[in-house]
């Protein structure tokens, strides 16, 4: 294990991972809280086309991906929301479209360029593959989004709960829901190169759903998600390392182990408390 921390390449993939699960971890409260997981599950899938058409007409690399994939939920996102206006059919079935339809555009771009390798990598993800201006990046956007969901949090969680209560109150619930999913996308896009769009979701729904059955409060979901997220991902990429696994396969394994875990440990705890008669 003492060649683990002495191989420079390991030791920012170790950094990434860190950061990245932390990020995802404090936003899944978020997630969680806004019963949003299967609308986040779609978008992240519809990143793969903005980053497909990113190396078709400029070539791929960290910007252009970033900006691919950031654009390309962007586009989703409103076309969902105009679709459903004018189709008067429920945004959820339009996204599940728009997302599978993309997605799709996504596959056979990357393939016409021969890009066999490139379309694993950002399909199931690369963390060793992270460069130095990746790992800025995911610090850079971690960092304001952790900011960000912490200075605006109770104006959050009160909008998920009572957006007319929020709005009587003076917040400005539209701005939020933009914030917020300006939020969302930003963390999804700079955990593309880790663990992939597919396995993405895992990381920003898993730790809090890990938490919640033992927290009562946001002010303690947000933070212990964020821990939870850091500590299982770190996990899950020392136990690549030992068993020769995929890294992003592993740690999305590892946060769905623990989840299971979690669920068996509150149930065992409420078995054994006494009953009131």
């Amino acid at each position: 294990m003492s060649e683990f921390f002495e191989i420079l390449l390991f030791q920012r993939a170790l950094i990434a991972t860190v950061i990245i699960g932390f990020v995802n971890g404090y936003t899944s409260a978020f997630v969680l809280l806004h019963r949003s997981p299967l609308k986040l599950t779609a978008l992240s899938h519809s990143l793969l086309p903005g980053v497909a058409l990113a190396a078709f007409f400029v070539g791929l690399g960290v910007l252009s991906a970033f900006f691919g994939a950031l654009i390309a939920a962007v586009m989703i996102g409103i076309l969902t929301v105009l679709l459903s206006r004018v189709t008067k059919i429920s945004d959820d079935t339009v996204l599940a479209v728009l997302y599978t339809g993309a997605f799709a555009l996504g596959i056979i771009v990357l393939q016409e360029l021969g890009s066999n390798q490139d379309l694993e990598n950002w399909l199931l993800g690369n963390i060793l593959g992270l460069s130095d201006l990746d790992l800025w990046m995911s610090f850079g956007v971690g960092l304001v989004a952790v900011i960000l969901l912490s200075l605006f949090r109770r104006a959050i969680v009160l909008n998920l709960y009572d957006p007319e209560v929020a709005a009587s109150l003076g917040i400005p619930t539209r701005l939020l829901d933009y914030l917020s999913f300006a939020i969302l996308i930003l963390v999804l896009v700079t955990t593309l190169q880790a663990v992939g769009c597919i396995l993405a979701i895992g990381l920003i729904v898993t730790p809090a759903a890990i938490v919640r059955p033992f927290v009562s409060t946001p002010e303690t979901l947000f933070p212990l998600s964020g821990l939870v997220g850091a500590g299982g991902a770190a996990l899950g990429f020392f136990l690549s390392f030992r068993v020769s696994l995929p890294a992003g396969a592993s740690i999305a394994a590892t946060l769905a182990s623990l989840f299971i875990l979690s669920v068996i440990l509150r149930s065992l705890f409420r078995l054994r408390l006494p009953r009131v008669t």
